[in-house]
């Protein structure tokens, strides 16, 4: 089963960039998708990008179209989110989780993904 590790989160100003990385540990044989969620404080957990790692497909949710791009790297089995542009609506504790199912299907929905890491937050200053 797949585990998962991010890192990267940070505190920055408006109009900065973060890259926040995904490491997989374990077995990702089963893994189809892998998506970052976002949580600020008293919101409910979001899906903000999606990667379909054999394919390269990639999804976004409206709000970071043009901001955020999810990549892979699969030598090093890392997933990475890069930011740019933050914004203060983007404060939130980070999560990165993968599915077996394939991202359209899995559609950012907690309860398709397993392997849960700790977070890293990124706070946004205006």
């Amino acid at each position: 089963q797949v585990q998962l590790m991010e890192s990267g989160g940070g505190s920055v100003q408006a109009g900065a960039s973060l890259r926040l990385s995904c490491a997989a540990l374990g077995d990702t044989s089963r893994t189809r998708c892998i998506t970052w969620f976002r949580q600020a404080h008293g919101q409910e957990r979001e899906g903000v990008a999606a990667i379909n790692p054999g394919p390269d497909a990639t999804f976004y949710v409206d709000s970071v179209k043009g901001r955020f791009t999810i990549s892979h790297d699969d030598a090093k089995r890392t997933v990475y989110l890069q930011m740019d542009d933050l914004r203060p609506e983007d404060t939130a504790m980070y999560y990165c989780a993968a599915s077996t199912l394939y991202c359209i299907v899995a559609n950012s929905r907690a309860a398709h993904f397993s392997g849960w890491g700790q977070g890293t937050q990124v706070t946004v200053s205006s």
